[in-house]
């Protein structure tokens, strides 16, 4: 199968972002008082968006609409004073990028990570300029697995869903690409296991990002 296009979910996927989001997540419960959680734990609670994060390690009777928007609110400042600490591009990632594009493959980067952030992150990893297209959750697009955002990236590309690769390493991820008619490919290196990404509808799985290369033809 011949793909002109890949898209590529940031966390877990391009990077590897866990322990700052739970670090910054970690220092935001500890200002209510409340407890923290285990970077494994945090493994489960990324992918959803952030706002989904927020309201996954609260307590339940913390879980009010006006509470989780509170500490989104900390969240979001915390994170964007540091979100480079200890994040870093996967192992194969940057060669992964150049080769593709040496090759004509169109790329993009879609995350539930808010917009801006996922700009920055990716600018200052790999560089927006390798990408078609970076979107993030914004306002009035609903996050993954609803399609639109990589139907949008689609469109913007030129190239139709079918010769899109989608490569993530969530249940999320997998269940975005088969909802907008892309080809599934689990990433292993993220925070999620093989079994969860086969069961999710992935059509592929990758141990290492070079192996991408050869689903693609390179």
């Amino acid at each position: 199968m011949r793909f002109e296009g890949a898209i590529f979910d940031l966390d877990g996927t391009l990077a590897d972002t866990l322990e700052d989001l739970a670090d910054s997540m970690n220092r935001v419960l500890a200002l209510q008082g409340l407890p923290a959680h285990s970077y494994d734990a945090y493994r489960y609670f990324i992918g959803k968006g952030v706002k989904n994060l927020v309201a996954e390690t609260l307590p339940q009777e913390k879980r009010s609409e006006e509470y989780v928007a509170r500490c989104y609110d900390l969240i979001v400042t915390d994170y964007r004073k540091n979100f480079l600490v200890k994040t870093r591009l996967y192992d194969g990632i940057a060669d992964l990028i150049s080769r593709l594009k040496g090759r004509g493959v169109k790329l993009a980067v879609f995350s539930n990570k808010p917009d801006e952030l996922t700009k920055r992150i990716v600018e200052a990893l790999a560089g927006t300029q390798n990408f078609e297209m970076v979107l993030g959750a914004q306002a009035g697009m609903p996050v993954k697995p609803d399609p639109a955002g990589a139907l949008l990236i689609s469109a913007h590309l030129g190239i139709a869903a079918g010769s899109i690769l989608y490569l993530g390493d969530t249940d999320i991820d997998m269940m975005t690409a088969n909802n907008a008619g892309m080809f599934a490919v689990g990433a292993l290196w993220g925070f999620r296991t093989k079994d969860e990404l086969l069961g999710s509808g992935a059509r592929a799985v990758i141990s290492h990002p070079h192996e991408l290369l050869e689903i693609i033809g390179i």
